[in-house]
């Protein structure tokens, strides 16, 4: 066979790095902090159609659950000191995948770029659900949040509570606002791109009891809305129904309320070494000189 008639090898990640980089979480440390002791310190349940914002000290533990079946969240995180830093849900699939499971972690934006969480357990990802016959996988970083904005340019109709809306008013009792709504990660929803290249969703799989778990890398602020698609089983913009199709039921009766719990280690010592994440060691100075010298101005 001609060399120009040779398959060519798959293309490799475009982001990989050495070994030993903060990239490649420590799998025995983290097994381990998932089957550790643990002391609640925080436990509430979202009502369907809303949002909560919460605080998490660095080193606890957050389990999001779907107590009573199928229902998608959209998820939020900032540093809790500092809103400026906040998850970065494309840099996270660039450096992970478009669709993140136990041992990935969800990053920071610029200039810090380092983790906010890394995902310690998870009942759904990798290879619980795996990859379906349409090429969809769970906890997808491919789309975003759903908004009144997108509705109303799509329908024309209006509705207060998307998950853009259900984030802001979530977090306005922390001092924040609309503009530090950013995008998000939809736990328990399943997403892929079609063979055209185009956003699709399926019906959530989760069952009563499913959850995810991060482990807090720094003091957080995180926030999440009850979508309400609920489990998209059924879907359409707005308040009302179906999308049409028969008879399906309404999108209101697909709608069900998530539990965020919160602990800390009753044994610290599990955390051994363990310490805040720093942002990569770079001077920031972009080529410039800044500010400009005295003797470069004349």
């Amino acid at each position: 066979m001609a060399s120009a008639d040779k398959p060519h090898p798959p293309p490799q990640p475009a982001y990989q790095a050495t070994p030993g980089s903060i990239l490649h979480a420590d799998r025995a440390f983290y097994t381990s902090l998932a089957s550790a002791a643990r002391t609640p310190t925080d436990s509430f349940t979202i009502p369907i159609r809303s949002g909560l914002a919460w605080q998490v000290p660095a080193g606890h533990i957050v389990r999001i659950s779907t107590p009573e079946g199928p229902q998608v969240g959209d998820l939020n995180i900032w540093n809790l000191h500092n809103p400026r830093e906040r998850f970065w849900a494309a840099r996270t699939r660039q450096l992970h995948a478009s669709h993140v499971s136990t041992f990935d972690r969800l990053w920071s934006c610029l200039p810090y770029l380092r983790p906010l969480v890394t995902i310690i357990g998870d009942s759904l990802g990798g290879e619980h659900y795996g990859v379906d016959q349409y090429g969809g996988r769970c906890h997808d970083l491919l789309g975003t949040r759903c908004d009144p904005y997108v509705n109303s340019m799509l329908t024309g109709d209006t509705y207060d509570f998307h998950c853009h809306s259900n984030l802001t008013r979530a977090i306005l009792p922390f001092g924040l606002t609309e503009f530090d709504v950013h995008d998000v990660i939809n736990i328990f929803q399943v997403t892929g791109l079609n063979a055209e290249g185009r956003y699709f969703m399926e019906a959530s799989p989760a069952k009563k009891g499913d959850y995810i778990e991060f482990f807090a890398e720094q003091p957080l602020l995180m926030a999440l809305s009850t979508c309400p698609g609920g489990d998209l089983s059924t879907w359409g913009w707005g308040e009302g129904g179906g999308s049409g199709e028969g008879e399906k039921k309404s999108m209101v009766e697909c709608c069900r309320p998530l539990k965020v719990e919160v602990f800390g280690l009753k044994d610290e010592k599990v955390l051994g070494g363990w310490s805040e994440p720093q942002p990569p060691k770079y001077a920031g100075r972009h080529g410039m000189r800044v500010p400009v010298g005295e003797a470069d101005a004349h």
